[in-house]
């Protein structure tokens, strides 16, 4: 099963702090063209959940035959670090709602808002409409957070970064065949997330997110 993304899609940058604490509604509908594709997860919450015991994190563990690799530079400054901390939850979130095969998943809806919200949940429902899961090992990589845009109520951070998903594969739920693809172009997708965060909040929320197929900047 090739990987597949939603279109690109642009960022919007201006953010309130009405539209941080806005779950998902259910999304729209989708279809083939609209799969993430293979893309996998670790099998623990990342280091940025147990930075912050206050906060009740929810559980994103995958799979045991599911790895995500973040290969990612620590920003200097923290509130980028962060934000690129809980991207990188919204991507394990993300997959976690993929293999328990559930479009309602608290983990995505933790860790998102707005439109990135409405396309971890349209991802998720097109994989269990079609009967897939994932397994394999999908790479991130190339990360790049920007400094963080401070507002009254409201942090913003925009981040992106690259992913080889050649190593990453659909599997079917029933049978558990693995349907199997060869590296190609279309193993690379470029991410482009806007992370946002009340002042009063340690968490990061995606709120936007571009997805570009076919990333030949992200060719290794």
């Amino acid at each position: 099963m090739a990987r597949r993304a939603l279109p690109t899609t642009a960022a919007a940058f201006a953010v309130s702090a009405a539209l941080l604490l806005t779950g998902c509604g259910g999304g729209g509908k989708s279809s083939p063209d609209d799969i993430k594709g293979a893309d996998t997860g670790s099998g623990s919450p990342s280091a940025s959940a147990s930075a912050s015991p206050s906060i009740d994190r929810p559980d994103v563990s995958l799979p045991k035959d599911l790895k995500l690799v973040f290969d990612f530079d620590k920003p200097s400054d923290p509130d980028s670090a962060a934000a690129l901390d809980d991207a990188a939850n919204y991507i394990r979130a993300l997959n976690h709602g993929i293999t328990k095969q559930n479009a309602q998943d608290p983990a995505f809806q933790f860790y998102s808002a707005g439109d990135a919200a409405r396309y971890a949940n349209s991802q998720i429902k097109t994989y269990v409409k079609g009967g897939w899961t994932l397994t394999g090992t999908d790479r991130y990589y190339r990360a790049e957070a920007s400094s963080p845009d401070k507002s009254k109520n409201v942090k913003l951070v925009h981040v992106s970064f690259c992913e080889n998903q050649a190593k990453a594969y659909g599997k079917e739920v029933k049978t558990g065949k693995v349907l199997y693809t060869k590296e190609s172009l279309s193993s690379y997708l470029k991410f482009s997330i806007l992370m946002a965060s009340t002042k009063a909040s340690p968490v990061w929320k995606a709120q936007t997110i571009t997805v570009t197929a076919k990333a030949k900047e992200c060719q290794e």
